[in-house]
């Protein structure tokens, strides 16, 4: 199982509003290329966004379905992958002070990357999430102003 975290400096709120777009999914989600939604109404519970994700030469075409949502904290995902089969991403969103921190817990659920899990594996999601972390942070900060300090002049 790989876990990781990361310490975004903005409100819980302004992580759920990139978290909440289906369309900037491809843009902090590691390796994919376009995301479209194709069910229901992102991020409620069913529904689902169709991505590419681009390995070597192949383009692989996926689906990941939303399994729990319960803002302002919880973000379940079922990714399936084809023939690697499907994994299960949870986000934890927490406020912290005025900041937010981002659990996200990932491991495989079903078919070929259930049957060969194993330390390696974690080890590759770990860096794998390290990049979809900074990236999703980097797209929090560039939309959502920093709060007003307070100082002199404001």
């Amino acid at each position: 199982m790989a876990v990781r975290h990361r310490l975004i400096a903005r409100p819980p709120a302004a992580v759920w509003d990139v978290l909440s777009d289906p369309y900037r999914y491809a843009a902090w989600v590691v390796g994919t290329r376009e995301s479209t939604p194709v069910e229901g109404d992102w991020p409620e519970v069913g529904s689902a966004l169709a991505y590419t994700v681009r390995i070597g030469r192949t383009d692989l075409h996926g689906r990941t379905w939303v399994r729990r949502y319960e803002p302002p904290r919880i973000l379940e995902l079922e990714a399936y992958s084809g023939p690697l089969g499907t994994a299960r991403i949870a986000l934890d969103v927490r406020p912290w002070g005025d900041e937010t921190l981002v659990i996200m817990d990932e491991h495989p659920l079903r078919g070929f990357g259930g049957r060969v899990h194993n330390r390696l594996l974690d080890a590759m999601q770990q860096l794998r999430h390290r990049g979809m972390l900074n990236r999703l942070a980097r797209l929090v900060v560039d939309v959502e102003p920093a709060p007003d300090a307070g100082g002199p002049g404001s």
